[in-house]
């Protein structure tokens, strides 16, 4: 989905920079140009950047599976 429509910067594009360490918003809008035009996009950036931190926290601590071993 397209989250800024001047900088043609996606819900993807915002998922990819937090893969790369992007945190913040200041840090967002340096490495995809997003809300830096007319900047009506900022909120939703923002609420995308958020989600985007969650799952990439979720992703990092999940617990491998370990297939072929039985539970106990």
């Amino acid at each position: 989905m397209y989250v800024c429509v001047c900088n043609s910067v996606t819900d993807k594009d915002i998922h990819r920079a937090v893969s790369r360490g992007v945190r913040t918003f200041v840090e967002l809008k340096q490495e995809t140009q997003v809300a830096t035009c007319c900047g009506k996009c900022a909120s939703c950036a923002k609420h995308v950047l958020k989600e985007a931190i969650h799952q990439h926290a979720r992703e990092e601590h999940a617990v491998p599976a370990f297939d072929g071993l039985a539970a106990a």
